[in-house]
């Protein structure tokens, strides 16, 4: 029986989301910026572009052309 919980507990540890990495907010994230006509840049936005918002937890900008 001990066996049982051993290998319950070791499962839920694997099947754990890694802190920081917030998977379903990220993915919520990067759907809104490509509904808003923006694109996830990884370090900045380019110089004809505005940031609008962000994508990921972990700093990615939505940006999009500026109007």
């Amino acid at each position: 029986m001990r066996i049982h919980f051993l290998l319950f507990a070791l499962l839920f540890l694997f099947l754990m989301p890694v802190p920081g990495n917030g998977g379903i907010i990220n993915m919520l994230q990067k759907s809104y910026c490509k509904i808003r006509k923006g694109r996830c840049a990884l370090l900045g936005c380019l110089p004809k572009e505005e940031q609008i918002g962000s994508c990921s937890v972990s700093g990615r900008k939505c940006c999009r052309k500026k109007k």
